[in-house]
């Protein structure tokens, strides 16, 4: 199911799952090159290494493991990245599948569906755990599709909003009338397809803090 000798490297800031998954691998014929604790060592490795796979914690020092695949993206690595988290949110799925993630798994998954995902993103395809429901991958989808609709200025303001700046903030820090700001306002709530109801969008940049970041 595997290539051997494919080379992988670690980044985590656990060091019992980093030491456990790194002996599994290696015990498993995959050639782990680099391991790491911090968002900026992992970047540094897979600089270094140009690795066939990395697995990537997403909460980790300094830089989070997307932070890592968005500095690295626009480079020409060979590396396909696996996040590995404990959050089962669709805003972090929604994220994955922005910076160009290929696998998405939870810690809790066995090593046979590591291995599985490997095989999967070494193929080209994206692999998600099978601990999310069978509908979960589509509505992250249709969460992404309703994102791409969202214009330059669409996204600065649910930037600017994000940081509890008022309307008039928006205003000052953008130089543009308060209409304009409400308009875009009332423009974004309608392609999230979001009610059109009070702190409706407040409401939407709150549960979707993890992917604000990437807009």
């Amino acid at each position: 199911m595997f290539t051997p000798n494919l080379s992988v490297i670690l980044a985590d800031d656990h060091p019992l799952m980093l030491t456990g998954l790194q002996q599994e691998l290696e015990q498993a014929g995959y050639n782990v090159v680099a391991t790491a604790t911090n968002g900026t060592s992992a970047l540094e490795a897979i600089h270094a290494h140009n690795p066939d796979i990395a697995f990537l914690d997403i909460e980790m020092p300094f830089l989070n493991g997307f932070e890592v695949v968005n500095r690295l993206k626009n480079q020409q690595l060979k590396t396909r990245f696996i996040m590995m988290s404990y959050h089962k949110q669709k805003g972090f799925v929604v994220q994955a599948k922005t910076v160009g993630v290929q696998g998405y798994l939870l810690k809790e998954d066995s090593f046979e569906e590591i291995v599985l995902c490997i095989a999967e993103v070494m193929k080209g395809n994206n692999y998600y755990s099978k601990s999310f429901e069978d509908d979960f991958e589509t509505l992250a989808n249709e969460e992404l599709r309703k994102i791409s609709l969202l214009t330059p200025s669409e996204r600065t303001i649910i930037r600017l909003i994000a940081q509890n700046k008022t309307s008039l903030e928006i205003c000052e820090t953008l130089s543009i009338s308060k209409r304009t700001v409400e308009k875009h306002r009332t423009n974004i709530i309608a392609k999230l397809e979001l009610e059109p109801v009070s702190n409706t969008l407040s409401v939407w940049i709150n549960s979707h803090a993890e992917i604000i970041n990437s807009l």
